[in-house]
């Protein structure tokens, strides 16, 4: 049972951590929730938003915010952030590379030789 809940309240986590929010619909907390957003961040999103509208898309709103530049926004929007429904190009989630492919030699195992016990 508690190897269940536990189970449960990982999966949570997971999904809430990959949540995307938008710059025109966040308010502070779910903007806050995004990893790389500070509450100092998201006061400045906001305000800004307040003051001179939606922001019409990445490059607006990386003009706008202070301290939102080019590689900060790839960043952000990798943890989920979109500008009016989208992702920055580039800024996609990253693929994970694969460990090990058909053209990596693999390694043999080391042999391993046992010594008869003494009598």
């Amino acid at each position: 049972m508690l190897k269940k809940l536990l189970l449960i309240a990982g999966l949570l986590m997971a999904t809430t951590s990959f949540a995307q929010v938008d710059v025109n619909k966040g308010d502070l907390s779910a903007l806050d929730s995004v990893k790389g957003i500070g509450s100092a961040t998201a006061k400045r999103i906001v305000d800004e938003r307040g003051k001179g509208g939606n922001f019409k898309d990445w490059a607006d709103f990386e003009s706008r915010v202070p301290g939102i530049g080019d590689k900060k926004s790839v960043k952000l929007s990798q943890a989920g952030l979109l500008v009016n429904g989208k992702p920055k190009a580039g800024g996609e989630a990253a693929t994970v590379p694969a460990t090990a492919s058909a053209t990596t030699p693999a390694t043999a195992p080391a042999k391993i030789t046992a010594k008869p016990a003494a009598k």
